[in-house]
């Protein structure tokens, strides 16, 4: 019994996820660590800089393009992990933010496995070809700032269902929202200044650092849903889990997601 409820199982999928999601902050944010000081142009850069880039920095593209999947399983991991736990709040309120954030994540994998595309194409693009190095970078930057409307989806699906479910705190749901906003303006006004994105450049940067930190702390909280020993929940075949009525009579900011509670034994136990 205590088996079919996960307990004293150290690898439930929750964990699983949240290990997922901090080893996809960590490789993001190590992969460009070393690709922004290596002189990745940014958007707008003019085609003498991005040739410079490509043509001397080939194995750095190719490592960076090697490591891309692995951070798009990891992404999906953690999503889909988030997801088996908020889909039944999800529907008890009749919504399913959860997979609208499930949704983001999955398009941001598609758009970005585009930009990784040109970056390799840029890369065994010869020196000379530079009308092509110029139409495959323009592709790139496209493809960039479009990717931040799927993060921002990514961030407004799962921080609404978490809030609601009680899975994160208030400020953990504000900057998700707040990253949500900046990532999706950036989306949104980056096309009308892709020549020189400046301010614009800026408000993506920002919201990219928040989504960071966003998903390290949501991946933190899927880890510690297994950290709480959860004991068997009495069941009354007529009314069902007796805990789960209790948490019904509770207003939603009071109430605790099912994995960090600790229920007591029925009394008949404890005697």
């Amino acid at each position: 019994m205590l088996r079919k409820l996960g307990v004293g199982s150290t690898w439930t999928f929750s964990r699983i996820a949240g290990l997922a999601g901090l080893g996809f902050a960590i490789l993001i944010a190590s992969t460009n660590a070393f690709l922004v000081p290596a002189g990745l142009p940014h958007t707008g850069a003019e085609t003498n800089d991005v040739v410079q880039f490509f043509t001397t920095q080939q194995n750095t593209v190719g490592l960076a393009s090697a490591l891309a999947p692995i951070a798009w399983v990891l992404a999906t991991l953690f999503g889909a992990g988030a997801v088996s736990v908020l889909w039944r709040s999800d529907r008890e309120h009749g919504t399913a933010w959860s997979l609208v954030g499930f949704a983001g994540v999955i398009m941001q994998n598609v758009t970005f496995t585009g930009v990784m595309a040109t970056r390799l194409a840029l890369a065994s693009t010869t020196a000379q070809d530079s009308s092509t190095i110029a139409g495959l970078w323009a592709l790139h930057n496209a493809l960039f700032v479009f990717n931040g409307t799927f993060l921002a989806l990514a961030m407004t699906g799962l921080s609404i269902s978490g809030r609601r479910d009680g899975l994160i705190r208030r400020w953990h749901s504000g900057i998700g929202l707040l990253a949500a906003a900046l990532q999706f303006g950036s989306a949104v006004l980056s096309p009308l200044a892709i020549d020189d994105p400046g301010t614009v450049s800026l408000l993506g940067l920002v919201g990219w650092l928040i989504w960071v930190v966003w998903i390290v702390a949501y991946s933190i909280t899927l880890i510690r849903l297994t950290s709480v020993p959860i004991q068997a929940i009495p069941n009354n075949r007529r009314t069902g889990p007796v805990e789960s009525h209790r948490q019904a009579d509770l207003p939603d900011g009071q109430r605790r997601h099912p994995a960090q509670q600790r229920v007591e034994p029925p009394e008949s136990a404890q005697a």
